[in-house]
């Protein structure tokens, strides 16, 4: 074969996907019903003297590691806002977007916060929303008062690297915390993966 023929074939043949043995699990996707974690295992906070910024992936990665009920809940929230996920996402122009749940929660009197100020910084590249999707009427608004909550779906370009480090920052507010979850999530993973082979449905911690 022609080198130059060769070295293409070569290059496209690392481009089809994994070989076998390297990260061959985590590739695989992982069956729902077998996972035992809970959403604040899965979720990032940040907070200051006004706000606090509670922050979790919905990447079909990590959610077939939650629990049955906290599984379903996510389940039927994406199902339930799917045609508004979708429409933002054509606005966007992006086919599979990241998605992840944020919360702002007040803690003082007539708070303001500006929900595009939520950034992803991985390995030094920053991920912006590319919209969001309300799922309460006061969002918008950008206003909180004392224990009020809101909520939205966010939309990122690319799925959220859940199966690497990750900082979530908010104007002075940053969190590194992923980084720490990694070990539990892979765990978590191996036990999902065990359960599963031995056909054996289990939502107990």
């Amino acid at each position: 074969m022609n080198p130059r023929l060769l070295a293409v074939a070569i290059v496209l043949m690392g481009c089809a996907g994994p070989a076998s043995g390297q990260s061959g699990e985590r590739a695989r996707p992982l069956p729902p019903g077998y996972g035992s974690l809970s959403q604040n295992d899965l979720s990032l906070r940040m907070q200051n003297d006004e706000l606090e910024i509670r922050f979790i992936p919905l990447s079909p990665r990590i959610l077939p590691l939650l629990a049955k009920d906290a599984y379903q809940s996510f389940r039927s929230l994406l199902e339930n806002n799917r045609r508004g996920i979708d429409s933002v996402a054509a606005q966007a122009g992006v086919a599979q977007p990241g998605l992840a749940l944020v919360s702002f929660f007040g803690r003082r009197p007539d708070v303001r916060f500006d929900p595009q100020t939520l950034t992803l910084l991985v390995r030094n590249r920053i991920f912006r929303p590319l919209g969001l999707l309300p799922l309460t009427p006061r969002f918008t608004s950008q206003q909180l008062g004392v224990r009020d909550q809101v909520s939205a779906i966010y939309l990122y370009e690319e799925d959220i690297p859940v199966d690497d480090s990750f900082s979530l920052n908010y104007a002075a507010l940053t969190s590194d915390d992923w980084q720490s979850k990694e070990q539990l999530l892979n765990r978590e993973r191996a036990r999902v993966s065990a359960r599963s082979r031995g056909e054996r449905p289990d939502s107990a911690r």
